[in-house]
Order: structure tokens, then C-alpha cells, then sequence
């Protein structure tokens, strides 16, 4: 069954008389795995750090131990709202199929019934990105790897991730989905910001040939941009507007910027947080008055246990490694999420 929830309407939200009304609750969600990797050696992708032979002594206990801390993570997130959690999660920093097939199998995510979608990218690190997904609320129609072509002089490596183009419907609404893991800071911003738009730009040319068909499409843009929302990667090559009024047919909205400018991110640097875990959303999900699904709220999941209480990272993320070390975590970065609701007649 769906899950209906009678909400409040509040006066300051809404413009409306206080009064009770019915919504279905959607939740969408991103989150980097920080480095998924299983235990076998692929002669195709760099991967030796992560094998029972290396530095690290990355064997099965700690591959399924770190399973079960980010399954545990995944089955929590929304379900405040909705008991079934998160319809859809985009996720990165995956090694390949293997590892999201054991992470959906594991037994606090298995009685959902999890599946995803997933294609091998290039990426130097080989590491992907996937959308996972709960068939009781989201249907795939079409898939695809979007290839980035990077900028000559803007990263060392030469090539990184796809960005992942899913087309699907949601309970009743067809949604274009862009998972996406854009190119690192490493080797410094300025001299990698190139990359990273060129990244956007990738997703950008296939958001704008959908708006060209109806700027009203219902499109979602998630991922670790390696940005934070004010960076021009957003602003710029999305052209994202962070306040609701400004944003038009075909345009981009980005929920997150008020939160970074009061110093609120998903990970932390030097002491120094930053927002590059982002969900957007176009300008199709922003009309409260309509049969479809409308977006409601966005949201970070910092639960206390997620946060490192001891050592020189208190106060981040718990993340997997303390250098070389197996540190018990989950990862380096806070999941994030949108609610989305369409009301009930």
C-alpha cells in the first residue's frame, strides 16, 4: 500500500486557512559510499589499495562490516516520513554491480526488494555511481551513461565518471533522474574547476534538450558535485537560482544554499564544511498546486551516530579509515534528501 499522511498546512508556507489535508510522501536521496569497494582484484580498474593484500588488509570482515554500516544508514534515512525510506538514492564511489548487489541484500535493506540501476565507468579510481530504487514506487523506463569529456590541462587523470541519465516513473510521474560524481578538487579548485563544469555541462545539454520539449519536465540533478551550491559550476553552467520566486520554466532550483551559507555542509576539511552533497530539482516540481508529486524539503542525515565523537576528525563525519586504519564508519560525507508530497483528493 502507499502511505498517506495527513499534514498541517501552515499559514506562512502555504498563504492558505490553517487545515488538515492528505499527501502521499515521496523521498529522494543521494549518498557517497566513500570508496565501495569488494575484495577481488580487477586487472581493469585500480583497485589494489582495496585488496586482502594491501596497505589496508581490506578483507571480507571489514568489506561486510562496512556493508552493514552503510545498509543501517541507507534503511533509516526518511523513514520519519515514510516507513519504507528513500523511493530513490543515487550513490557514489561504487566499485561495480557486485558490491550493490551485496549492499541491497543485506538484512536491514532486504525486505524492500531493492534494485538499481548501474553502468562501468572510465574513471581512473574505478569507481562509479548507481541509482538505487524501490520498485513499489519507481519504474525505470530508460537508461544511460553520459560520457564527460574532460578539459586538457584541468585534471591529471583523463577521464572520470559518467554521469547517469535515468528516465522513469514515479508513482504516477514521470521524472528524469542525473546521478553524478564530478571530478575532485585534488591538484587545487582553481586549476580543477574546469573539470567539474565541464561535468555539468554534460548533464546541462541533456536537461536542456528535455525543457526544449517541455520546460515543465519534472528533472532531478544529485550527486557529490565537488562543489559547494555557490560555486559557478551551479550557478553558472546549471544556472541553478536558489530562491524559488526566481526560477522559470526550464530552470534549475537549488535548495541548498541557504543551508551552506549558515556554515551547514555533508563534509568536512580543514575545519571547514562544505555542501557537495546536492539535490535539484527544475522548475516542473516547485508548483505546490498540481496532481503530481511537488517538492517540500530538503534535508541532511547527520543522525549522532553518524558523527565522529573522538580524535582529530570530532565532530565530521565517522568516516571508514583513519588513514590506513579501519575506522568502524560510514563514510566520509552525510547522506542528503528531498520529501516530496501530492496531495490525496
Amino acid at each position: 500500500m502507499k502511505y498517506i499522511y495527513t499534514i498541517l498546512l501552515l499559514t506562512c508556507c502555504y498563504s492558505l486557512s490553517a487545515q488538515k489535508a492528505s499527501y502521499k510522501v515521496s523521498i529522494i536521496g543521494f549518498y557517497n559510499l566513500e570508496n565501495l569497494y569488494d575484495t577481488i582484484n580487477d586487472p581493469f580498474k585500480n583497485d589494489e589499495e582495496f585488496l586482502p593484500n594491501s596497505e589496508r588488509n581490506y578483507n571480507s570482515r571489514i568489506y561486510f562490516d562496512k556493508l552493514d554500516r552503510l545498509s543501517d544508514v541507507i534503511s533509516q534515512i526518511g523513514t520519519d516520513i515514510n516507513p519504507d525510506g528513500v523511493a530513490l538514492l543515487g550513490v557514489a564511489e561504487i566499485e561495480n554491480d557486485t558490491v550493490l548487489t551485496d549492499l541491497v541484500h543485506r538484512p536491514k535493506l532486504t525486505n524492500r526488494n531493492l534494485k538499481f540501476v548501474h553502468y562501468n565507468s572510465p574513471d581512473v579510481r574505478g569507481v562509479d555511481v548507481g541509482l538505487i530504487y524501490n520498485p513499489k514506487y519507481f519504474k525505470p523506463i530508460f537508461s544511460a551513461p553520459l560520457f564527460v569529456q574532460l578539459p586538457g590541462g584541468s585534471k591529471d587523470a583523463y577521464y572520470t565518471r559518467d554521469v547517469l541519465y535515468v528516465k522513469g516513473v514515479l508513482d504516477g510521474d514521470t521524472i528524469h533522474v542525473f546521478v553524478n560524481h564530478w571530478p575532485s578538487r585534488s591538484g587545487g579548485e582553481e586549476r580543477s574547476a574546469p573539470a567539474r563544469a565541464a561535468a555539468a555541462a554534460v548533464a546541462k545539454a541533456r536537461i536542456d534538450s528535455l525543457m526544449a520539449i517541455n520546460p515543465l519536465t519534472k528533472v532531478v540533478l544529485m550527486g557529490d558535485l565537488n562543489d559547494d551550491p555557490v560555486s559557478p559550476s551551479l550557478t553558472k553552467v546549471i544556472g541553478a537560482k536558489d530562491k524559488i520566486k526566481n526560477v522559470k520554466p526550464g530552470d534549475m532550483y537549488n535548495p541548498w544554499v541557504e543551508m551552506y551559507k549558515k556554515g551547514i555542509g555533508t563534509l568536512a576539511y580543514q575545519d571547514a564544511w562544505g555542501l557537495f552533497d546536492q539535490i535539484l530539482v527544475s522548475y516542473g516540481w516547485l508548483n505546490k498546486n498540481q496532481p503530481g508529486y511537488f517538492y517540500q524539503k530538503a534535508n541532511i542525515f547527520n543522525h549522532d551516530f553518524l558523527v565522529q565523537k573522538t580524535g582529530k576528525f570530532r565532530g565530521y563525519s565517522k568516516r571508514t579509515w583513519d588513514g590506513i586504519t579501519y575506522n568502524y564508519g560510514y563514510s566520509d560525507h552525510f547522506p542528503t534528501y528531498l520529501m516530496f508530497l501530492k496531495k490525496v483528493n
